[in-house]
């Protein structure tokens, strides 16, 4: 895919941070439509009006939609392609993280249930919900799952989100070879950046050979891989070094590494994150 021009672009989280980052990209590159999903009205209207005043001819369409409820996911895409047409590239982009507590210390729904529904479940189903148009359309579509590095290595403070990240990755990259296997045209793009600094990881801390990374850094990235079809945008490169250590030292060797000599175990000790997530 050389460029997004005259195509229909879904981006959910899309009102704030790197969602409206990947907006203004799809305008900029002259996209037919763009389609913002997200929960915060206000913002959501803000992102619009200025996607409006900037992006010429592109066709700007907004819903309120909480991707935590498969019922509104569900009934958001069916308006989305009655009104809007079948999109050419869907970025489940929106995400939520937990942390600074224990796994014993959270709560069962406003924690874990929460973080899941989210980061695990809304991909599926906002996926599920726009694929089989995509496939039937037999055209050239991509597919762009922001997962984490937290989906490859276990980190104290995190459980659930980690979970979450885990579960993001097998189903985003099983995916892909579901839709290689079945002959389809529509490339699958699994994003696992380290922590970003876009306000979700605020108080988190860097780790050796791990530095916090910058949202256009992280979005130039995922754009060119969306681009091109790549499988996996992982950053940075280090994070590789843990998959390397995995297959090759014991745990407890590995414990050590990771979590005193890279720092990473006490990155998530003073996290705050967005208040209103």
């Amino acid at each position: 895919m050389k460029n997004v021009e005259g195509k229909i672009v879904l981006i959910t989280g899309a009102a704030m941070g790197m969602g409206k980052m990947y907006a203004e990209r799809a305008v900029a590159e002259g996209a037919l439509a763009v389609v913002l999903w997200d929960i915060n009205h206000t913002a959501l209207a803000e992102t619009a009006d200025h996607l409006r005043q900037t992006g010429g001819a592109t066709e700007v369409h907004t819903y309120l939609v909480d991707v935590s409820d498969r019922h509104a996911i569900e009934a958001n895409a069916a308006l989305v392609l009655e009104q809007v047409g079948t999109p050419d590239v869907l970025i489940n982009n929106a995400g939520v993280v937990r942390g600074n507590k224990y796994f014993w210390e959270t709560d069962n729904a406003a924690d874990t249930e929460f973080t899941i529904r989210i980061n695990t479940l809304a991909p599926m189903f906002i996926t599920r919900a726009f694929l089989p148009a995509m496939i039937e359309g037999g055209k050239e579509g991509r597919l762009v799952n922001v997962a984490s590095s937290a989906g490859f290595v276990g980190n104290p403070r995190m459980a659930a989100y980690a979970a979450s990240k885990w579960g993001a990755i097998g189903f985003s990259d099983s995916v892909r070879l579901e839709l290689e296997q079945a002959g389809t045209d529509i490339k699958v793009t699994t994003v696992c950046p380290y922590y970003v600094k876009t306000g979700m990881f605020e108080g988190a801390k860097s780790g050796l050979m791990t530095p916090l990374l910058e949202p256009d850094d992280v979005v130039n990235e995922v754009w060119k891989a969306m681009r091109k079809g790549t499988a996996f945008v992982i950053m940075p490169k280090s994070v590789y070094l843990n998959e390397t250590i995995k297959g090759i030292l014991p745990t407890g060797l590995r414990d050590l590494l990771v979590g005193k000599v890279f720092g990473i175990h006490k990155t998530m000790d003073e996290f705050k994150g967005r208040q209103q997530d």
